[in-house]
């Protein structure tokens, strides 16, 4: 696994035979509760990357990781401090013309490793999935997790919908960077069990209306770094089932 930016243009033509896979970081600057930081979903989403990378890279495909994309539709979050969103239709852009590049680059396929679930920013991925597939110039892996299937593999929190911020998130950022996790705030919030997949369905604008007054849902005081450790190894791993699903026989 290499990240895209510490090569030298010559080691891109010097890196072996197999199939060359860019993963893409998807996430965003928003606000992840009063304990964790407002990038939450670009560590998420960088870890996701790199897991899945050093898989495909250990099965002898050529395997890049791409630096994040951190700015991305977030309304839900708008009304927090620190929050930066962009319109879709820029990220849509966005993503569609790195993917048009790599492809000039010889680039398979597109992995696109998103924890970013705002619907504004689902819809942006699927818009750029679907003009990137029209083109016919290089495959495309990009599991949705907030589709059924992929959700069950994930933790119970996740399932639930309430899952910002919460322990699902949280458990994360303890196994990525505890640095950045405030512990005694996070130890002290009581648990917020409304789901943000109902309160969307319900035509909910924002984390206050649904119910989030802190930004954020589930239960963040009972993470632990060891469900980090195991679930970004599996968001890893659906990634990379992702990449051999569009490459191999």
């Amino acid at each position: 696994m290499r990240d895209w930016p510490d090569l030298a243009w010559p080691q891109f033509a010097a890196e072996g035979d197999g199939p060359r896979v860019a993963l893409l970081p998807v996430g965003a600057l928003e606000a992840h509760g009063p304990h964790l930081p407002v990038g939450t979903d670009v560590l998420i989403s960088e870890a996701m990357a790199r897991e899945a990378a050093r898989s495909l890279a250990g099965e002898g495909y050529r395997a890049y990781r791409l630096p994040a994309l951190a700015y991305a539709p977030a309304p839900f979050a708008a009304e927090f401090a620190g929050t930066l969103s962009v319109r879709p239709s820029t990220l849509t852009a966005l993503v569609s013309d790195i993917g048009r590049a790599l492809a000039d680059q010889g680039v398979a396929c597109l992995a696109i490793a998103n924890s970013h679930f705002d619907p504004a920013n689902l819809e942006a991925l699927a818009a750029a999935r679907d003009e990137l597939a029209g083109e016919r110039r290089l495959r495309l892996a990009y599991p949705d997790l907030t589709r059924r299937r992929m959700a069950e593999r994930l933790t119970e929190e996740f399932k639930s919908g309430a899952c910002h911020a919460g322990r699902f998130e949280t458990s994360i950022v303890l196994a990525e960077r505890p640095d950045l996790v405030h512990e005694a705030v996070r130890h002290a919030l009581p648990e917020v069990p409304v789901s943000l997949v109902e309160a969307i369905r319900a035509g909910k604008r924002g984390f206050r209306q649904a119910g989030g007054a802190d930004a954020y849902f589930g239960d963040p005081a009972r993470a632990t770094a060891a469900e980090g450790r195991a679930t970004v190894a599996l968001l890893g791993e659906i990634l990379a089932e992702a990449v051999r699903a569009q490459l191999e026989p």
